[in-house]
């Protein structure tokens, strides 16, 4: 298994190896570890994980943060906690009256939908909302800023959300706050 990210602590790091059916904990000491670094355990810190919570925005890079977050649930015996972030477009649209605010919430219930099925496959309780991702009075509410609050509000134990594109033309709501949650979360991160 590869790393997927690393999440540094004083005087440690933590390796965390998601695949999809499990989740490894590997702790090294010093502050800065490469792959190279050989791995050692520390029985005396367990990990506890009770809410994995996972920003989804409709797209596929979310569906797929979504099935690792229920594989980390699933290994700590946790809850998820899907947020759906509406993204500017949305949210103008909404405001401007040229979107239909019904069919916004049709579609964010199906995803809703399709998550709930991948939850209920490994018997892994779930929980929803949805959340404005933009402010045209706040300049402060984005989208990083909107999953690390409900992160806090929640009480999640990590998160786990849609990493960046390398196409950024074609970059989802999710997909370009990536960096900043990685950056800001006081919770592990995984991105994917």
């Amino acid at each position: 298994m590869v790393p997927l990210f690393r999440l540094e602590k004083p005087l440690s790091t933590v390796w965390w190896t998601v695949t999809r059916s499990t989740v490894e904990r590997r702790m090294w000491d010093g502050f800065f570890a490469t792959r190279d670094t050989p791995a050692r355990m520390d029985p005396n810190e367990p990990v506890t994980v009770d809410t994995v919570l996972a920003p989804v925005d409709g797209s596929e890079e979310s569906a797929t943060a979504v099935e690792y977050a229920v594989a980390v649930a699933d290994r700590y015996d946790a809850s998820v906690h899907a947020l759906f972030v509406l993204g500017r477009g949305v949210i103008q649209g909404m405001n401007a009256g040229t979107v239909d605010e019904d069919a916004i919430a049709a579609d964010t219930q199906d995803f809703f939908d399709d998550v709930s099925l991948i939850a209920d496959e490994a018997n892994v309780p779930l929980v929803t909302s949805v959340d404005d991702g933009f402010s045209q009075t706040r300049k402060t509410r984005h989208p990083g800023n909107v999953v690390l609050d409900t992160a806090d509000a929640v009480d999640a134990d990590f998160i786990v959300l849609p990493r960046e594109p390398t196409d950024t033309a074609s970059a989802e709501v999710l997909e370009q706050v990536a960096e900043y949650v990685l950056s800001y979360a006081s919770q592990p991160v995984l991105s994917v």
